[in-house]
């Protein structure tokens, strides 16, 4: 039989008060023949409840300092889209209660045509940071906010990033024709716009196209404002919305921004890099 092997913390001063710290104990079991004798250890119940404080508590640390990480996130990007003048608040069509909401929150799935007549939709792009810009070529607005959202989109268009501009507009004659205004308007070809006329100018302006996505949202009868445009709420052009890679809507701007400005750029980056 092996005596009891006791494992004690270090003593205290000598000149201190003296405490009684909980011990392990080392308890050996009866021996077999032909085998050593082997040693159970028992803990002392002080010493399982002290452990399972810190447990405790370490637990309790993770789980504020995870509930804390979104809070700040969304917190920076506030700050950053705050000099943008992002709207507070979104209209009560983009929230699920019928009632202007706050943000995140998911945008409305549509399908709009691109030029070669094929089917895109918005969640197409999961996976991706998405400015949507809701624009018309009968809107003067809308073409002073091209140079800018076109450099920018240059600039940081990737495979993280896509612009989309969503044109309320009739025919791609139409659309094509605004963005010529916008981006080439000495290359504007004279006349009623044709399909056959405004493409040639298009090609020879922009042989690269743009850096930014055009899709057709075409409005009903008479009406100047698209389906999907008018189904987000929207009663006037431009508005755009900044969406992260699952598809929330993170910040929205109503009216024209310079998106080549710094400001634009660190709100835009909140999100890509978030």
């Amino acid at each position: 039989m092996f005596g009891a092997m006791t494992v004690e913390a270090p003593q205290p001063p000598a000149s201190g008060p003296t405490k009684e710290l909980p011990v392990a104990v080392a308890i050996p079991t009866p021996q077999t023949a032909g085998r050593p004798a082997r040693r159970g250890v028992a803990i002392d119940a002080r010493t399982l409840a002290v452990g399972g404080g810190v447990a405790a508590i370490g637990v309790a640390v993770l789980a504020v300092f995870l509930w804390m990480v979104p809070t700040a996130a969304a917190r920076e990007l506030t700050a950053a889209c705050r000099g943008l003048r992002a709207e507070p608040e979104l209209n009560a069509a983009l929230c699920a209660a019928g009632q202007p909401c706050g943000l995140p929150s998911p945008a409305p799935d549509f399908t709009a045509k691109d030029i070669t007549g094929k089917d895109v939709k918005l969640s197409d792009f999961r996976g991706k940071v998405v400015l949507l810009n809701f624009w018309a070529s009968w809107c003067g607005v809308c073409k002073t906010e091209k140079p800018a959202l076109n450099a920018m989109a240059g600039e940081m268009a990737s495979g993280d990033f896509v612009v989309i501009a969503l044109a309320s507009d009739h025919a791609w004659a139409d659309a094509l024709t605004g963005v010529l205004e916008a981006l080439a308007p000495q290359a504007v070809p004279d006349g009623q716009p044709t399909m056959a006329k405004v493409s040639a100018a298009f090609r020879q302006a922009l042989p690269n196209g743009t850096p930014f996505k055009v899709l057709l949202d075409p409005p009903p009868g008479d009406e100047n404002i698209g389906k999907i445009t008018a189904a987000w709420g929207i009663k006037a052009v431009p508005e755009s919305a900044l969406i992260d890679r699952q598809g929330n809507i993170r910040a929205y701007f109503v009216n024209k921004r310079d998106w080549q400005s710094p400001v634009a750029e660190t709100c835009l980056r909140s999100v890509i890099d978030g």
